[in-house]
């Protein structure tokens, strides 16, 4: 029992070493930001910040609003900075030309070319964020009608960079003699307004999947391996579909894109299936252990859902890159939030994953029938012993004596003094 204890006690130690030393003390590393304008007080601003940061920031500058806004749309930036009277360059600009539904201060929209008509808008020239226009030809004016400072965040990325940004330069605002106003380029669904759903729907997942494997292998350990992986296989397309009826028609975490939704699901979670069977011919009773580090305590913390890695230390921003769950994670976003700008990539680390399940349960195969051979060759070889020591042990029964013509004729005399 003593023995058994052991594993718990592990699971404990390595939940807060993970845990603890991911999300413990989250700050910014090189978290890249832009300063929009082409003036020389914007370039002095932006190095300014980036000198006081200490490379807590990584800043730029962008000549035009609507430039901050596509690279926030394509995660290359956390937050754009418009000063007070230093507006976004010529281009028209807006907030929400990908998803169409950009929020200002957390209600007006703000949205740029290729807008959705019947979404509120926010001028982008100056305007207090509940002065939104409806849909038509309303565009923010360009360069140097800002009134209002203006944050540039897209909460789809990350709504704790988000804040993280907004926290650093709303003092910057305050020293204009001016509110910041906020605005979302890339809003979350409504019913996912921190987009942190995205983040608990992997934990469902990924629980349904790692705990699948403990009985897959346990109660299913006579079975042949093909038979448990085709085990696995339907395993993940039952979780991937609790998965995706969670995230649309339940909980409404997503409004669109659920079909996508649900293939990156079906990838994520037959990857782990496929792994923890493959795993558990080697590790025995310690798989539950072992699948738990891979794709719980390094897993949910690298995945990006509640910090990004720019928020984190170096060992769990490097796992983000090519981790499962950051797979998931950040698919997910690229799909529904951002008109699947990089979403390639996030589907090859899935496929990979996937891979490296089919491989692991290919040379457990391998090692199941090598072990088979071993213990029928002992068997066979034991057989061999026992029955030597058996033909060892019992002796051979004597022969019988020749009897000659001399003893017949002894015998038949004692046969008639007898009466036989």
């Amino acid at each position: 029992m003593l023995t058994h204890l052991v594993t718990p006690l592990l699971m404990c130690i390595g939940m807060g070493l993970a845990y603890l030393g991911a999300f413990a003390h989250p700050a910014p590393h090189s978290l890249p930001v832009a300063v929009v304008g082409s003036s020389r007080s914007a370039q002095l601003l932006a190095q300014s910040i980036n000198d006081k940061a200490g490379g807590d920031l990584e800043v730029r500058t962008v000549a035009h609003r609507s430039t901050a806004i596509d690279q926030l749309k394509h995660q290359d930036i956390f937050g754009a900075y418009v000063p007070k009277g230093d507006g976004s360059g010529k281009g028209r600009g807006g907030a929400g030309d990908g998803n169409g539904q950009a929020r200002v201060s957390g209600n007006a929209g703000a949205t740029g070319d290729g807008r959705s008509p019947g979404e509120a808008r926010s001028a982008g020239d100056g305007r207090s964020a509940g002065d939104a226009r409806t849909a038509g030809d309303a565009r923010s004016s360009g360069a140097g009608n800002a009134a209002t400072p203006e944050l540039l965040v897209a909460t789809a990325a990350s709504d704790t960079s988000a804040s993280v940004v907004q926290t650093i330069f709303t003092p910057l605002a305050a020293q204009q003699g001016a509110p910041l106003k906020v605005t979302d380029v890339a809003p979350t669904a409504d019913d996912d307004p921190t987009g942190q759903g995205i983040f608990f729907l992997l934990v469902a997942i990924s629980i349904g999947s790692y705990a699948s494997v403990a009985v897959i292998g346990g109660a299913g350990a006579v079975l042949p391996i093909r038979l448990r992986a085709a085990l696995a296989v339907g395993t993940s397309f039952v979780v991937s579909l609790i998965g995706t009826a969670f995230a649309g028609p339940v909980f409404h975490l997503v409004d669109h894109g659920l079909w996508g939704l649900w293939g990156m699901a079906w990838l994520y979670s037959a990857g782990i299936l496929l792994i923890g069977t493959g795993l558990h011919t080697f590790l025995k009773r310690w798989t539950t252990l072992g699948v738990m580090a891979l794709f719980v305590m390094l897993n949910f913390t690298s995945s990006g859902g509640i910090f990004r890695p720019e928020m984190q230390n170096g060992f769990f921003a490097a796992l983000h890159s090519f981790w499962n769950g950051a797979g998931f994670v950040e698919g997910v976003r690229s799909h529904v939030y951002f008109d699947g700008y990089g979403l390639s990539g996030h589907l090859w680390t899935l496929a990979l994953w996937l891979v490296v399940g089919v491989l692991m349960v290919g040379v457990a195969a391998l090692a199941e029938r090598r072990r088979r051979s071993a213990e029928a060759e002992a068997a066979a070889n034991a057989a061999a012993v026992a029955a030597a020591a058996v033909a060892a042990t019992v002796p051979e029964p004597a022969p019988k004596p020749v009897r000659g013509p001399v003893d017949d004729g002894v015998e038949e005399e004692l046969e008639e003094a007898v009466g036989v």
